[in-house]
C-alpha cells in the first residue's frame, strides 16, 4: 500500500493542484473548479485555501525537494500575505473576492490555526523566517484574544478588530461558543508549531488542549467527541462525526507525542485505539467506507461518505496498528482504500471527488472550492506510506 500512497501523491493530487488551482490573473488561486475542471475567477475564496495549500506544498516539498512544488507553496505564502493577513490588526481575514480584495473579515479561529499550520510548515520546509513569526503572532493573538480564561479552550470567532460578537459561529455557521472541530485543529496548529517553536508557554498551552479534547469533548462512556458546547462546556446535542473521532485519535497521539509528555501519550494511544474500535462497530459500511454522521439517539443521520473521512480512517487505522500490532486494523485500512480507489478517485482529472452517498453514488461538487482543499488527501498520502514504511509493510498488502 505505501507505494500505491506514494503514486496517488505524486502522480495525480500534488500535479492536479499545480495544473488547475492557480489563477494567473491574479497571482493567487481560484476559489473554485468544477469537477470537470471549469474554473470561476469570480468565485469568493478562502484562506483556508490558500493555508492548506501552503501546508500540503510545503510537506511535499520537505520530503522531496521538487520546485515545482516549492513554487506553489511559495505562490500560497505570497497569497496569504497579499490577500489575507490583515495589516492593521494581525491575523487572517476569513475570504476574499476572485479579484483579491477582502470579503468577510472576521476572525474565524478555525481559519487562524490552519494559518499557522500552514506557516509552520513552510518553515520547516524553506526557513523562511517571516512565516515562523507570521506563525507566532496568530499564536500570540488566539491566545490573547480568543482563550476563555474562565472555562478554558478557544472562543470560535471574534471581530476583524478582534474584538467579542454577540451571536458566535463556527467555521459551519453553526452558532456555538465552543466546537470539537475548532479545538481539535488548533491543537493541530500547535502541535506542528512546537515542532519548530518549543516555547515554554506553549506547550503549557498545548498539554492543557490536551487535556481539555480528553476531559471535556471527549464522551468516556461511548468514546465519541462531542461537536458542539456552550461557554461552560454543556454539550449541545448528541451527534457523532465518525470522520473527526478517527482524525481526533491519531492527531491526539501525535500532539502528546510532540509534546513528549509520557503519560498523555500513554492516555491518548489507549484513546486512539478506542475511538478506532468504535468506529469499525459504527461507522463502517459493508463496502470498507466510513459514514459521515450519526446521532446517539437516532443512529445514522447522514449516510454520505465523504473524502476527507475516508483519508482520515486510513491514518487513523494504521495508528491503531502500530499502537496495538492487531491486523484488523490493517485489513481495515485496505478496506478503505479499497473504496476510495473504486468510488473516490477522479482518474479523469487526478484530484478526488467530494464523497457518494450511501449507495456509492458520486456526489457531484466543485473538486477545488473553499472547503475542498489538497490538506486531507495529500496528508494521509504522506502520513500512511511513511508509517506503513516505518512499520516495514510489505508494500502489496
Amino acid at each position: 500500500m505505501a507505494n500505491e500512497f506514494e503514486q496517488e501523491l505524486t502522480r495525480n493530487i500534488l500535479p492536479y493542484w499545480i495544473k488547475h488551482a492557480p489563477n494567473p490573473e491574479t497571482g493567487g488561486f481560484y476559489g473554485q473548479v468544477s469537477a470537470d475542471g471549469k474554473a470561476d475567477p469570480s468565485a469568493e475564496r478562502g484562506a483556508l485555501l490558500s493555508s492548506r495549500i501552503l501546508w500540503s506544498y510545503s510537506s511535499a516539498y520537505l520530503n522531496d525537494k521538487n520546485d515545482a512544488y516549492r513554487a506553489l507553496a511559495d505562490r500560497a505564502f505570497t497569497d496569504l500575505e497579499a490577500t489575507f493577513w490583515d495589516q492593521k490588526n494581525g491575523g487572517l481575514y476569513w475570504s476574499a473576492t476572485g479579484e483579491g480584495k477582502s470579503a468577510q473579515t472576521h476572525k474565524q479561529i478555525y481559519g487562524q490555526v490552519f494559518g499557522i499550520y500552514g506557516y509552520s510548515e513552510y518553515f520547516r520546509a524553506t526557513g523562511n523566517k517571516q512565516a515562523l513569526e507570521r506563525a507566532k503572532t496568530l499564536y500570540q493573538l488566539i491566545e490573547q484574544h480568543a482563550l476563555d480564561k474562565q472555562y478554558g479552550g478557544y472562543i470560535e470567532v471574534l471581530s476583524e478588530s478582534w474584538q467579542p460578537l454577540t451571536k458566535p459561529v463556527n467555521s459551519l455557521g453553526v452558532t456555538t461558543a465552543k466546537s470539537q472541530n475548532t479545538h481539535l485543529h488548533v491543537m493541530e496548529a500547535y502541535t506542528n508549531l512546537l515542532r519548530v517553536w518549543p516555547d515554554a508557554q506553549l506547550k503549557q498551552q498545548q498539554a492543557a488542549l490536551i487535556e481539555i479534547m480528553l476531559g471535556k469533548i471527549l464522551n468516556p462512556q461511548t468514546n465519541h467527541l462531542a461537536l458542539f458546547m456552550n461557554a461552560d462546556w454543556t454539550v449541545q446535542g448528541d451527534g457523532i462525526s465518525y470522520g473527526h473521532d478517527i482524525e481526533a485519535a491519531w492527531l491526539l497521539v501525535e500532539a502528546a507525542e510532540v509534546l513528549g509528555d509520557a503519560d498523555l501519550i500513554k492516555r491518548t494511544r489507549a484513546l486512539a485505539v478506542k475511538i478506532a474500535d468504535i468506529t469499525l462497530a459504527e461507522g463502517m459500511d459493508t463496502d470498507g467506507a466510513i459514514y459521515n454522521e450519526a446521532s446517539a439517539s437516532k443512529g445514522l443521520t447522514n449516510s454520505g461518505k465523504d473524502w476527507w473521512a475516508q483519508v482520515e480512517a486510513l491514518v487513523g487505522f494504521i495508528n491503531a496498528y502500530e499502537i496495538t500490532g492487531d491486523t484488523k486494523y490493517l485489513m481495515a485500512t485496505m478496506r478503505i482504500w479499497g473504496f476510495i480507489k473504486a468510488r473516490i478517485i477522479n482518474n479523469k482529472t487526478g484530484e478526488w471527488h467530494w464523497g457518494t452517498d450511501k449507495s456509492g453514488k458520486v456526489i457531484v461538487q466543485p473538486t477545488l472550492s473553499m472547503w475542498k482543499c489538497p490538506y486531507h488527501n495529500s496528508r494521509a498520502m504522506m502520513e500512511s506510506a511513511r508509517r506503513l514504511q516505518r512499520l516495514g509493510a510489505v508494500t502489496t498488502l
